[in-house]
């Protein structure tokens, strides 16, 4: 089943008079998915049958979803067979039981509740109705019925599931073809997937049988790999030798390189290495990345010079492969993280004459300007940014070039007279941006006030009644099926044509505290009336003051500032409370549950389930906890954010290589991207937050000196 995820909605509707037929204790249970969630529904049900209220069905839609969340079909059907809801919800009633009716063994009768669900089902419900739709159909034996249904539902959504389905119908309408090709997008597109080994087994079945080639073996092989199925992908290397499908010394090369990444991932480095061996030996594509491999592996263990040996060897052996223009970057990256500046000049020089198409000249352009800059060669390094700027006018390294380009000029000793217009410049092109920042403080430091990046707040637009697209949304929110109402709104945030349009919906989504929905909208529609026009009703859906309650109660008790609260926040989730990363952080901050456990340790309280990191409430209060723990440490905005992103021991680790840096260039030496990039948003969002909220409170600046962290404090 579906993890039920939670939205803003709740929080919104609890306040806002609703009558609810479930006690706030149960919506809040269900939310969180905890498991008591079932049982408060029971009693909900229970109390309404005793008073009679009108809402019996409601609350029974509720009730029988979560006894198909934990298994049980036989409630499931009884509480939802005969059930009245209404007509905004009876499409989900129909569904649901018709979820329930196959998961009961009953295909006939669930195909009849799905048919019913598709009469009147939003798109967003449709779809997947008509796949189960053709599931059940299937399943009763009616492959004639469902061969158009499925046919739809595959081209709409090809995944592993209706292909595989797909290729049923068509065996049995006779379209052996159609049925072939199905079976084999199966096995190749989704090699983890269970179903992929069963299409292999019925392709293999086939009158000619179906052998893969030595091209399909290594393309489920590298599908295997990038699932994380390391044993499986030596089992499909293993299947294409004994067939002798390697047959020339170019095919064992591929299987070789294929084979090495799978053993490193086994921990058997010595049989990868052997491997990586035979696939240097093979043509030039595949012993480039044999080679890039290895060296990629020596930047990973941090050894940066034997790193650097091994990216010149690629470039310089096989110059026209795809992993040579990016070992040329890397060498000078090395260069420049090693402090040899004059070296990463002359490598990124040479990267930009050889690498004229490669797609981070402008990167290069960058950080050969940064190495000037580090040298102190601050007229080479102008002329680097200026054509940067000049040459790429829409990267987003533009903002970067200007304000250096205005800091090396006051580097050499230059008035504001010559730097200022630079630092405007800034301001007035990249308003939202991190340089826009620095510009701000370094006019101050000249003297000179700097011209207000944005004339107005944000401003939320105050409306009579729910948006009418919206309304399947909240009449869902209120039965409590949460992640149907996310779906929904999800949907019909896809549908958004035009500014305006875009506009109106966001200002409806943040009025109904759907915040990470209003910030998607305007992150795809709003971007110029935001940041171009400096509209505030769109500067709203870009920073809210999410959760507002929750943040400032949370900020106040741990003393940090509710605007590094929001600005973590907006960098970490979005403002969406259900977001999950492949790291396993939960909820608007992003806690992983080993982090939580340790926050719940020092607050002296039980550790709380997985699920419950989801909670807007339980989330901003442990990263609020943290983030007052890494202000305490380190003392700044910047090292805080560094710490919260990749550790406190990495952050104490830059301070102590390089430390002694002004601020900005402190940041541009972070040596992991993801980090450098995320110190720098939550920056600049941080000192907006509170320009745009912070009104009553005296202007906070940004300090351009690096402090010594703490010895002691928070290390996890």
């Amino acid at each position: 089943m579906r993890r039920w995820t939670g939205t803003g909605l709740l929080s919104v509707m609890l306040g806002s008079g609703v009558a609810w037929a479930q006690s706030p204790e149960t919506l809040e249970a269900v939310r969180l998915h905890r498991a008591g969630a079932r049982e408060l529904a029971h009693k909900d049900l229970e109390a309404c049958a005793a008073s009679k209220c009108p809402d019996a069905g409601r609350i029974a839609l509720l009730a029988g979803t979560l006894a198909l969340a934990e298994g049980d079909v036989t409630e499931a059907r009884t509480l939802l067979t005969g059930a009245s809801v209404s007509e905004p919800l009876q499409p989900y009633l129909a569904y649901y039981l018709g979820q329930a009716h196959f998961y009961s063994g009953d295909a006939a009768q669930a195909a009849v509740a799905f048919a019913k669900a598709m009469e009147k089902a939003s798109p967003a419900l449709a779809s997947r109705t008509r796949a189960r739709l053709g599931e059940a159909l299937l399943a009763a034996g009616k492959a004639k019925e469902a061969a158009p249904v499925l046919e739809v539902a595959a081209k709409e959504e090809p995944s592993a599931e209706l292909l595989y389905q797909r290729a049923q119908t068509r065996k049995a309408m006779g379209n052996a073809t159609g049925e072939r090709e199905d079976l084999k997008a199966v096995a190749l597109r989704y090699p983890a997937h269970p179903y992929a080994d069963e299409a292999l087994a019925m392709l293999e079945a086939t009158k000619p049988p179906l052998r893969l080639t030595l091209a399909e073996h290594l393309q489920r092989a590298r599908g295997l790999l990038d699932a994380g199925a390391p044993k499986r992908v030596l089992e499909e290397l293993e299947k294409a030798e004994s067939r002798k499908l390697a047959r020339t010394k170019q095919d064992k090369a591929q299987v070789a390189l294929v084979r090495a990444q799978a053993l490193y991932s086994t921990g058997k480095k010595e049989e990868a290495e052997q491997a990586l061996a035979v696939a240097r030996q093979g043509p030039p594509s595949v012993a480039a990345e044999a080679a890039y491999v290895t060296a990629r592996r020596a930047l990973k263990a941090d050894d940066n010079v034997k790193a650097r040996e091994q990216m010149a060897a690629i470039e310089k052996t096989w110059p026209k492969e795809d992993v040579a223009d990016e070992a040329g970057f890397y060498v000078g990256w090395l260069d420049l993280q090693a402090g040899r500046f004059e070296d990463a000049v002359k490598s990124f020089k040479a990267f930009d004459q050889r690498h004229t198409g490669s797609r981070r000249r402008d990167e290069a352009m960058w950080y050969r300007a940064l190495a000037h800059i580090r040298m102190e060669q601050y007229g080479p390094a102008r002329e680097v940014l200026d054509t940067l700027a000049d040459t790429f006018p829409r990267s987003s390294l533009v903002p970067q070039a200007r304000y250096w380009s205005a800091r090396s000029h006051e580097l050499e000793g230059a008035g504001a007279d010559v730097t200022g217009p630079g630092y405007e410049s800034v301001i007035a092109t990249a308003p939202n941006s991190y340089y826009a920042l620095l510009a701000t403080e370094r006019l101050r430091e000249l003297g000179k006030e700097p011209p207000a990046a944005f004339p107005e707040a944000p401003k939320q637009l105050e409306a009579a009644g729910v948006l009418p697209e919206l309304k399947l949304a909240v009449a869902l929110t209120e039965a409590g099926l949460f992640s149907d109402a996310a779906e929904e709104v999800q949907a019909r945030s896809a549908r958004i044509r035009g500014q305006d349009q875009a506009l109106t919906f966001a200002q409806a989504l943040l009025r109904l505290g759907e915040y990470g929905h209003a910030h998607a909208v305007a992150a795809r529609y709003l971007w110029g009336r935001a940041f171009g026009a400096r509209a505030p009703e769109a500067l709203a859906a870009f920073y809210p003051r999410a959760f507002a309650n929750a943040v400032e109660s949370e900020a106040s008790r741990y003393k940090v500032s509710p605007f590094l609260v929001w600005a973590i926040m907006r960098r970490e989730s979005a403002f969406r409370p259900e977001v999950a990363s492949a790291a396993d952080a939960r909820g608007l901050m992003q806690v992983i549950p080993p982090t939580a456990r340790a926050i719940a340790k020092k607050l002296s309280e039980p550790e709380p389930a997985p699920a419950e990191l989801f909670s807007p409430s339980l989330s901003i209060r442990y990263g609020a906890w943290y983030l007052s723990q890494l202000m305490k440490r380190f003392s700044h905005p910047a090292l805080a954010a560094a710490a919260y992103n990749a550790g406190p021991d990495a952050a104490v680790k830059w301070v102590q290589q390089k430390g002694s840096l002004p601020l900005d260039l402190f940041v541009e030496e972070i040596p992991f991207r993801e980090t450098r990039g995320y110190v720098k948003q939550v920056l600049a969002d941080l000192y907006l937050y509170q320009s745009f909220y912070g009104k009553d409170a005296a202007p906070q600046r940004l300090s351009l000196t690096v402090p010594a962290p703490n010895v002691e404090g928070v290390s996890f």
